[in-house]
């Protein structure tokens, strides 16, 4: 049979969710960020969590990206792309605004 049809499923990125290659779209914007900072913060425990924090740290200026690993009831790492350096009192007055914790923050 020389006569195929090409499903594009060879490709590595093609494919349903559970056999795609990895989504590489956050490591593009995170390239292109000259500054990546974790912090660690308290108190989430879904997705709307992650979602309010994600919110409020975007907000500040030059930052490009947020990524976060939820630890649902315990310390979530965040990791924040951005432009420069972000002062840490900005990260934490937009992790309290958005109703959690900066862990290890002294202000």
């Amino acid at each position: 049979m020389t006569d195929r049809t090409d499903l594009g499923l060879t490709d590595s990125n093609a494919g349903c969710a559970c056999c795609a290659g990895p989504d590489t779209s956050d490591q593009t914007v995170s390239a292109n960020a000259a500054a990546t900072q974790e912090v660690l913060v308290s108190g989430m425990t879904c997705s709307h969590c992650v979602s309010s924090v994600t919110e409020e740290l975007t907000a500040i200026d030059g930052v490009e990206n947020v990524s976060v690993e939820l630890n649902a009831g315990g310390t979530s790492r965040v990791t924040i792309h951005s432009a420069a350096p972000v002062d840490v009192q900005a990260v934490q007055a937009a992790v309290e605004e958005a109703g959690y914790t900066l862990e290890g923050a002294s202000a």
